[in-house]
């Protein structure tokens, strides 16, 4: 039995059992039959099929919204941002697959007929995340969907009832049966089913850890693995920078979805003749936060996940502190945060440098270090000064500028003046330890088909 604890109360929000093999088994049979229909049906019919989905998803948002904050904890005054970009991104790619997904002509040669034809994968198994769980699993459901493939969908623990409104959905939809299928399964069961032969692609979103164990699953295969990993991403404010906006910005971005986000901001480097200026602005607008239940419209921060994690925060907010850093907030000032649950108060680290956890280290939680800089090359090479790549931003007001910085850093996105958004139309990909491979775009398109060539001679 899968019990999924709420972050909320610590009550038991919802109870599931896991798949047993024999539903497993069946699970994919049906999946390798209806995708040999699926592959023919028209793009436009695809189409008509999950744009039905994205108006039966629409219509059960303010539920969905609901359960989002029961099951992992963000005020309910943000959960419907997620309805909206399920949708957004979903309606993008949808829109973008008739070209996307369109035969390439290379050109004539005389008594030939030549062209790239691409192909679905097949079966593709989504292993989503409970942080963002709809943003998340939508950048591969519906675009695999679209390119032709079934989907067997593997959430978090933490958020069973998303993958079960996928699956609603898409039936009401009327998608056909077997294509696509929620399981709830065990680590072990969804190591076995990543090593099945009838399983082609794997998108798995999660932990560094968590993506080495889908490699080692997968390694015996040859199949393609997108892993959507870590971060520890940086920001860098130039001394040109509208500092009111940065500050904003920059605070929203280090703590929404308190902390726990793999693009969220946790590095700021700030040129030296605006940091005191800008930590006086962060820190005043940290204050702000209202740290507390999140079915309360007036909370802007909800709790961590679970109590577990707040205390692996905690621990590394500590070490950082052991190690020089100077809180720039005092818990005390959060009366909701206790140690013995998962509230825990927002934290800006000052006297930061390298060698601190916070600095080199994915923390998984309201936490940023924010350090001075002189300039251009010292921010370069700090914000490269780490393991993961897989957003990073800059504040100012030269655009020129911001493209040449652009262009030295190890990053899968590089923002201006913005950060912690992932827009549809661009390529979401990291570089280093924050994955490998790409979702949404239509390039995202290229990993869940495969090339086709066809080489026709028409003259004997």
């Amino acid at each position: 039995m899968q019990k999924t604890i709420s972050p909320v109360d610590g009550s038991v929000y919802c109870e599931r059992e896991l798949a047993s093999d024999k539903m497993v088994d069946a699970a994919l049979t049906q999946a390798r039959e209806a995708q040999k229909r699926w592959r023919f049906t028209p793009v436009a019919e695809r189409a008509r099929i999950c744009s039905a989905f994205c108006g039966r998803f629409e219509a059960a948002g303010a539920g969905i919204a609901t359960e989002l904050t029961w099951q992992m904890g963000r005020p309910i005054r943000y959960a419907p941002n997620e309805v909206r970009g399920t949708l957004e991104r979903a309606r993008h790619m949808i829109a973008i697959a008739g070209d996307a997904l369109a035969d390439i002509d290379v050109g004539p040669k005389d008594g030939f007929h030549r062209f790239l034809r691409r192909e679905p994968l097949g079966v593709v198994l989504t292993i989503a995340a409970w942080n963002y769980p709809y943003l998340i699993a939508i950048n591969s459901v519906i675009p695999a969907l679209m390119a032709g493939n079934a989907v067997l969908l593997k959430h978090s623990a933490q958020t069973p009832i998303c993958a079960e409104r996928f699956e609603s959905c898409l039936r009401e939809a009327g998608l056909p049966d077997g294509l696509f299928r929620a399981l709830h399964l065990s680590h072990d069961q969804t190591a076995r089913l990543i090593a099945d032969p009838r399983v082609d692609f794997v998108a798995f979103t999660g932990s560094v850890d968590g993506g080495r164990a889908v490699q080692r699953a997968a390694a015996e295969r040859f199949i393609g693995v997108g892993l959507e990993l870590g971060g520890c991403d940086p920001a860098y404010v130039r001394e040109d920078a509208d500092l009111a906006h940065a500050v904003e910005n920059l605070v929203d971005g280090a703590f929404f979805n308190s902390g726990q986000s793999c693009c969220g901001i946790q590095r700021i480097y700030v040129q030296r003749r605006r940091y005191e200026e800008f930590v006086a602005g962060a820190v005043e607008l940290t204050r702000r936060y209202v740290l507390g239940n999140p079915t309360d419209p007036a909370t802007t921060l909800g709790p961590v996940v679970r109590t577990a994690a707040a205390r692996q925060i905690r621990a590394q907010i500590a070490a950082s502190v052991a190690a020089g850093a100077r809180a720039a907030i005092e818990e005390r000032e959060f009366r909701a945060s206790d140690p013995a649950t998962p509230y825990l108060a927002p934290q800006i680290l000052l006297d930061v440098d390298h060698s601190m956890p916070v600095m080199h280290e994915e923390i998984f939680g309201p936490v940023v270090g924010v350090m001075p800089v002189a300039g251009d090359d010292e921010a370069v090479r700090l914000m490269n000064d780490s393991p993961y790549g897989l957003t990073a931003a800059v504040w100012t007001g030269d655009a020129e500028a911001a493209l040449a910085i652009g262009a030295r850093i190890e990053t899968g996105t590089w923002f201006m003046n913005r950060c912690d958004y992932l827009d549809p139309a661009l390529a979401w990909v990291g570089v280093k330890d924050s994955g490998r491979g790409c979702t949404l775009s239509r390039v995202g398109y290229e990993h869940l088909t495969r090339p086709k060539s066809y080489h026709l001679r028409l003259k004997t």
